[in-house]
C-alpha cells in the first residue's frame, strides 16, 4: 500500500526571513504573516524488498542506500531525510503544483509531506508539529549547508493564516481569525517567470544581520513593524490595510540586498497598481518566483489580465483552511 501525505505551499504576507534563527530574537515585534493555499504538494510512498527509488515528473532516481540517493540532485532533499532517519528501502513519488523556484515555499512543504508519510509507512511514532517542523528545517539545512527558516512548514502542516513569532525557546504559532473566503476574492498570486534561489538571497541578508550593518537592521525593524500591523488588520478584515502593509514591508524588503527586487517583479507589481491593486509584495526571499497582490473584488479580473499582459502567470491558488492530509491507497 502507498502511504500518500498532502500539504500546502503558502503566501508569506509580511515578516518573511525573521523566521530564521536567530534574526527574529533581535527584534522583539518580530512575526511572519502568512497563509497556506490550495497548491498541494504531494508524497507517495510505500516500503520496498530493496533499493531507494524517487519518481518526480519525467525523472526517476534509482540507488542503493539513501547516502546514494542524497547524491543526486534530483532526490538529494529525500536522500537526506530518508539517511538522516535510517529509513529502510522504500518508493516514493513526488509531485508538485507550484511553479520551481517559485517562492512558495513548496521544498519545505515537500519536507514536511515526506516525514509525515515516513512516519505512517514504517509504523513511526506520529511527532507533533513543532518538532516536525524542527526536524524538516535541520534537514534542509544539512542539505543546503546554509541556515533556513521555519515559516514554509507551519502553513503545509497546520493550513489556515498563521502567525509565527520567533520567542526564546522556540516559536509561538497562533491561528489568525480570517475570513478565508473574502481573503480569496481579493487575493492574486501570480508567477513571474523567473526561478529564484532562497537560501543565497536569505544568507546574504542574515550574514548582514549578524554583522550589525546598520541599514540592514533598519530595514528588518521596518518589515516587523509592518508584520506587527498586518495581523490585526487581517483578523478585522480590512484588507486594503492589508494590501497597503504588504508594499510598506516590500519596500523594506527590496534594499536588503542587490537582486530581491528584479524589473520583472516591479514590472508586474506596476501593473496590478495601474488596475487599483491596494498593494502586493513578493513571495519568500524575492529575486524571482512569484508574487502576492491583493486589490478589490470587483477589479480581480483586470488586475489579472494586466499581470498576463505583462508577462505573468497567474496561478489557481486560493487560501484554504486544511491541515495535511493522510491516506492510504493500492498501489
Amino acid at each position: 500500500m502507498f502511504v500518500t501525505a498532502k500539504a500546502w505551499c503558502r503566501v508569506d504576507l509580511a515578516g518573511g526571513t525573521l523566521d530564521i534563527w536567530p534574526l527574529g530574537l533581535f527584534h522583539p515585534q518580530a512575526r511572519t504573516v502568512n497563509v497556506a493555499v490550495d497548491l498541494a504538494v504531494s508524497v507517495r510512498l510505500r516500503p520496498a524488498a530493496e533499493g531507494y527509488r524517487v519518481l518526480q515528473g519525467d525523472s526517476v532516481v534509482d540507488a542503493g542506500s539513501a547516502a546514494e540517493l542524497a547524491s543526486h540532485p534530483e532526490a538529494a532533499l529525500i536522500g537526506v531525510a530518508a539517511a538522516a532517519l535510517d529509513l529502510p528501502p522504500f518508493e516514493a513519488v513526488l509531485a508538485s503544483e507550484s511553479p520551481r523556484g517559485g517562492g512558495l515555499g513548496a521544498s519545505s512543504a515537500m519536507t514536511v509531506a515526506f516525514l509525515t508519510a515516513a512516519e505512517e509507512a514504517f509504523g513511526r511514532p506520529r511527532s507533533r508539529p513543532h518538532e516536525r517542523v524542527a526536524v524538516a528545517r535541520d534537514l534542509e539545512a544539512r542539505l543546503m549547508g546554509l541556515p533556513t527558516g521555519i515559516q514554509d512548514h507551519y502553513p503545509a502542516l497546520l493550513g489556515g493564516a498563521l502567525e509565527i513569532r520567533p520567542v526564546p525557546g522556540g516559536e509561538r504559532v497562533r491561528r489568525l481569525a480570517v475570513d478565508l473566503a473574502a481573503l480569496a476574492a481579493s487575493l492574486v498570486v501570480v508567477y513571474s517567470g523567473q526561478s529564484h534561489f532562497s537560501a543565497g538571497n536569505n544568507w546574504q541578508v542574515v550574514r548582514r544581520r549578524l554583522e550589525g550593518e546598520p541599514e540592514v537592521t533598519a530595514l528588518f525593524e521596518g518589515i516587523a513593524a509592518a508584520a506587527a500591523e498586518l495581523a490585526p488588520a487581517l483578523e478585522a478584515g480590512e484588507l486594503p490595510r492589508v494590501g497597503a502593509l504588504m508594499s510598506r514591508e516590500w519596500s523594506h524588503r527590496r534594499r536588503l540586498a542587490a537582486g530581491i527586487s528584479t524589473p520583472v517583479l516591479e514590472d508586474l507589481l506596476q501593473a496590478a497598481a495601474a488596475q487599483g491593486a491596494w498593494g502586493g509584495k513578493a513571495c519568500g526571499a524575492g529575486g524571482g518566483g512569484c508574487l502576492a497582490i491583493l486589490g478589490p473584488p470587483e477589479r480581480r479580473s483586470a488586475i489579472v489580465a494586466a499581470l498576463e499582459r505583462a508577462g505573468g502567470k497567474v496561478l489557481p491558488a486560493s487560501p484554504t483552511g486544511r491541515p495535511l492530509e493522510i491516506s492510504t491507497s493500492d498501489p
